[in-house]
């Protein structure tokens, strides 16, 4: 009997799938192992303490493990990929391949075929296959250069056009909201708060933000429409490349994952919008795609990095 362990890697939590050659064994989740995240004694307790969760919901040693699939955003910054080889390989009998997060969720939803998946969680990142297999990617370089769409940017553009609102004398129910959300008394301690470093996780603010758009806020609304915009205008950058390096062939259709997207109706519609508006009729797909059966598409067949 062969076993295969997945792993999805986010910046957030990890989520882990153990399954062997025909079904699922176990699922647990952990706080992130990424070392861009966390420090190197926190993600090894979480890798610790899903491994044996995982050992006792399944009966199966992770010395029997015959091949693990990693799928993390900076899979290719050595912090991150140093210490996964390693972690794993004192942990985990078998094969290692590690690959992108955003690959996962291409293979979870068109597993060796050509389509785009658009992954927004609390980082972002495009990526599609062509007719020729290559997978190209657009976005994905990191909060302080892209990340459109995701947690972390609409956590952070909030909070900019909130105190942009307040030099120009414009209401936004953000005022109130953001601070109470931390439990901070003021937008005194906020500002401090939000220039402290280490930077907060902004990501942490979506939900806030989405409950004043709800609420008919205009400058949160603002925010996460401008967001899948910018998010969509990486989706057609993607689009453009994949037609040109396949000429007379129509556009791949989009599949979604991560939470923004599965959760954040107002970002994922402004996503949509701007996609269409240059290419009508592109097949887009419902809801959002689980990126563990992608890692462990990838897994069980051992398809290199």
């Amino acid at each position: 009997m062969s076993y295969f362990l997945a792993l999805d890697g986010g910046g957030t939590k990890t989520d882990y799938l153990l399954a062997d050659e025909r079904r699922e064994l176990a699922r647990v989740r952990s706080g992130t192992i990424k070392r861009m995240r966390t420090d190197a004694d926190s993600a090894a307790q979480n890798l610790d303490a899903a491994l044996h969760e995982l050992t006792a919901l399944s009966g199966v040693d992770m010395q029997a493990v015959t091949r693990t699939c990693i799928g993390t955003a900076g899979q290719s910054v050595p912090l991150v990929a140093d210490w996964l080889r390693s972690a794993f390989a004192a942990r985990v009998a078998g094969e290692l391949v590690l690959v992108g997060d955003v690959e996962i969720a291409l293979d979870a939803a068109f597993p060796g075929e050509p389509g785009v998946v658009v992954l927004a969680g609390t980082g972002s990142n495009v990526a599609g296959r062509g007719v020729d297999g290559r997978v190209l990617t657009s976005g994905g370089w990191g909060p302080a250069l892209s990340d459109q769409g995701s947690g972390h940017r609409i956590g952070l553009q909030a909070l900019r056009a909130l105190f942009l609102a307040i030099d120009e004398g414009r209401p936004t129910l953000l005022a109130e909201a953001v601070p109470a959300f931390w439990k901070l008394d003021s937008l005194d301690a906020l500002v401090g708060y939000a220039n402290a470093l280490p930077a907060p996780d902004f990501s942490q603010l979506t939900s806030a933000v989405l409950r004043c758009a709800e609420a008919g806020d205009a400058v949160a609304a603002s925010v996460l429409r401008r967001e899948g915009e910018e998010l969509g205008y990486l989706v057609r950058l993607l689009l453009r490349r994949l037609q040109a390096a396949a000429a007379h062939t129509a556009p791949p259709p989009v599949a979604f994952a991560g939470s923004i997207l599965e959760n954040v109706a107002p970002v994922r519609e402004a996503l949509v919008a701007d996609i269409e508006r240059e290419f009508p009729g592109i097949a887009v797909r419902r809801g959002v795609v689980d990126p563990l059966q992608g890692a462990l598409w990838r897994a069980r067949k051992g398809h290199p990095s």
